[in-house]
Parts: structure tokens; C-alpha cells; sequence
């Protein structure tokens, strides 16, 4: 359990380095190759759901079993060394620092008024169209991407790391990516991504809703309007397609007091989202810094809570 929390504070103080190749990396050029041999076989409307169920079974046994079978040989020749690298994969497995970091890039430009610096800088977060959001859709844009990552790129993979340790938690990040680069519903990924997005769902069904209740625990430690961001939790929480998002983003927004979804640009198509939240207020630049502060407690509270929890079921095995 050490080496988690190891792993978790590594990242909290460096985040990912970019002259290192992120596995994240070599899960996605293995999803695109493997997309491109199944499509050869499955590209028919009635067969791409079948070509989908492989790649994700594929992708993600195959991310598990690299990761465990690493883990494993170097235990046999030393315990040390496995120990060493385990806390290496959790480090860039977990995602606070760099979705900081990548924030306040959009956070400065705006700050600065170089509107086109913060939508070119929100295109890399995003996948949705940026180039013609005004200020205030940015700032949204960017709120919702910190509260969303809050729950995928920290409380889930803490989740899975807790319960099967790196090689879990490297196959969660298999599922994230499988979804984020074949879950689409447009006509190319309908069927072949069907099975990946499903997977996603459920993946994240246990931890979205944990990271919702650990912001709604961070804004009494914050300060913030903690009733109101339990209430806008459970009254929107189904107020988006996805059935996890809406938990971490509802939780977001009433501890802020502002509204996020409505309509955005995907593909060259527009997409209306439910609204979450109350505008009680507009948004401003200050609510990224916010939601980053929000998601810093929040993934503290988490790592300390399932290490609390670990450790009970530990002494009473």
C-alpha cells in the first residue's frame, strides 16, 4: 500500500514528464494498429460490434497482462527493483499534476485576453470544436474537463491501483483510452466502439460516484457551498449521456454556483448537453483555479480514504 501513496505524491509534485514516452502512448498505437487489422475483417455494419468486443478484449487483457507479467519477472530477480517500477507505473498512471497543468494553460491566455492562445490550448484537453468559443465557454469547457478527470484520471485509477494494483490500474487506463479514442456515437464508431464505450460506463460507475460525494467533502474543506453541491449532485446527475459524468461535473458546479453543459461543437455538429448547476453566477477565469483546487482535496480525501479502507480489510484477513 506504500507504494501507492508513493506513487500518488510523485505525481502530485511532478506530474507527467513530457521527455518520456507515457505509456499512454503505446496503449493508443496499439488500439489504432489493432483497429486497422480488425477493420479489415469487421467493417461491415452487422460485424463491427463483433470487431469492437475484440479490440477492447484484446487492448485491454493484453495492457494487463504486459503490465503483471513485468511486475512478476522482476519480483523473481528482485523485490526492490519491482517494487521501484510498480511505483513508476503508478505515478504515470495517476493524472492531478499534468491536468493542473494543462489547465492553467488555458487559465493564463485568458487572463492575459489572447483569446486564440486559450482556445489552441483547450483544443489539446478537449474533443470538442474550440475555435470560435468565446471566454466564457472556455472557462466552462475547461471546468468541466478538471471536474470529468477528477473522477478518470485520479479517483478511478486510485480505485482500481487500491483493489489490483498497477496492472488494474494500467488496464482502467486501457478502458479510458479505448473509450476516448473509438466510444464515439457518429457514424464511424457507432457500432465498432459500442462495446468500448459500454465498458467505460461501467468502469467508472463505482468511482464517479465516489468523486462526487469526495468533492462535495472538499468543498467543506474549501469552504465552499458544500450544501449546494450535494443537492445539484443528486438533482442533475442524470443530466447527461453519459451516466457518470454528471456526478463529478453536478458536484463541481454547486460548490461553485454556476452552470456547466448546453450546447457544444463536435465533429462539425452540434450537441446539446443538459444543463448542471444554477447560474447564480457567471463564470469567471478564477472558477479553473477553483475546480483545481477542488479536484487537489478531492483526490487527497480519496487516497486516504481507500487507504483506510484497505487497511481495515487488511487487519481483519
Amino acid at each position: 500500500m506504500e507504494l501507492i501513496f508513493i506513487g500518488y505524491f510523485l505525481d502530485i509534485i511532478f506530474g507527467d514528464p513530457y521527455w518520456m514516452p507515457h505509456p499512454i502512448i503505446f496503449i493508443g498505437k496499439s488500439i489504432s494498429r489493432v483497429e486497422k487489422l480488425l477493420r479489415g475483417y469487421f467493417d461491415e455494419d452487422k460485424k463491427a460490434r463483433v470487431g469492437g468486443v475484440i479490440l477492447a478484449i484484446v487492448i485491454i487483457s493484453g495492457t494487463y497482462l504486459v503490465t503483471f507479467s513485468i511486475l512478476y519477472f522482476l519480483k523473481k530477480y528482485s523485490i526492490v527493483l519491482a517494487n521501484i517500477v510498480e511505483i513508476f507505473m503508478i505515478f504515470q498512471i495517476l493524472a492531478a499534476k499534468s491536468l493542473a497543468k494543462e489547465s492553467r494553460k488555458v487559465y493564463y491566455p485568458l487572463v492575459e485576453g489572447d483569446i486564440l492562445k486559450a482556445r489552441k490550448f483547450l483544443s489539446y484537453i478537449v474533443g470538442r470544436d474550440t475555435s470560435c468559443l468565446d471566454a466564457g465557454e472556455i472557462t466552462r469547457a475547461t471546468v468541466e474537463t478538471v471536474a470529468e478527470n477528477s473522477a478518470d484520471g485520479i479517483i478511478a485509477p486510485l480505485f482500481y491501483i487500491f483493489i489490483g494494483g498497477a496492472p488494474l490500474g494500467m488496464a482502467y487506463k486501457a478502458i479510458n483510452t479505448l473509450d476516448s479514442m473509438v466510444g464515439y456515437k457518429n457514424d464511424k464508431y457507432k457500432d465498432f466502439g459500442w462495446a468500448s464505450a459500454k465498458i467505460d460506463d461501467v468502469a467508472n460507475f463505482i468511482p464517479a460516484r465516489l468523486t462526487g460525494i469526495l468533492i462535495v467533502l472538499a468543498s467543506i474543506t474549501l469552504k465552499l457551498d458544500y450544501k449546494n453541491s450535494f443537492k445539484i449532485l443528486l438533482r442533475d446527475r442524470k443530466n447527461h449521456s453519459s451516466p457518470n459524468c454528471a456526478y463529478p461535473e453536478g458536484a463541481v458546479a454547486g460548490a461553485l454556483n454556476i452552470q456547466l453543459g448546453g450546447t457544444n461543437i463536435y465533429f462539425g455538429k452540434s450537441v446539446y448537453k443538459p444543463t448542471i448547476g444554477d447560474k447564480n453566477r457567471e463564470l469567471d477565469f478564477e472558477d479553473i483555479n477553483r475546480a483545481i483546487k477542488i479536484m487537489y482535496a478531492a483526490s487527497v480525501l480519496g487516497i486516504c480514504l481507500f487507504g483506510i479502507i484497505k487497511y481495515c480489510l487488511l487487519r481483519l484477513m
